[in-house]
């Protein structure tokens, strides 16, 4: 694989990571999520990053840095996403293991992420391939 990784910055670039980003958060609009991109690229530390292989986008990641008493210094990973077309060609894999040495690098003491109850596949892959345990569940209110 001659892939490469590179961070989206400009509003081109992560508009471009629209349409594989679109596969996993389906409910989000294009302005709505260059919106939230921008907005949680300014404020809340957010980093989104894409593999690009034969000039194409194949996968994209959207992590974060964070601190809690539970994890300590650690990244949140918030988006992790493969082409469809493309799966298991190892992109996903590439695009993690580099966040878990940009970890590293900054001193973090491990990464981590939630996905969805019905993703057996992304959890298998997280569990199998990647060597994550599955340490907890993740609630969530709707509020009014």
């Amino acid at each position: 694989m001659t892939a490469t990784i590179k961070e989206l910055n400009t509003v081109d670039e992560i508009s471009e990571a629209y349409p594989v980003m679109k596969q996993l958060r389906s409910h989000l609009d294009e302005k709505t999520y260059i919106d939230l991109v921008t907005e949680a690229k300014e404020k809340d530390s957010y980093r989104m990053y894409a593999l690009i292989d034969d000039g194409d986008i194949v996968a994209v990641i959207g992590f974060k840095p964070m601190i809690t008493l539970y994890y300590g210094r650690f990244i949140w990973v918030c988006d992790l996403v493969t082409d469809a077309e493309i799966r298991s060609k190892g992109y996903g894999e590439k695009l993690l293991t580099y966040v878990h040495e940009w970890a590293k690098d900054r001193g973090c003491e491990s990464v981590a992420l939630s996905s969805g109850l019905k993703r057996k596949g992304a959890h298998r892959f997280y569990e199998d391939r990647m060597d994550y345990d599955r340490v907890s569940y993740v609630f969530k209110k709707e509020l009014e």
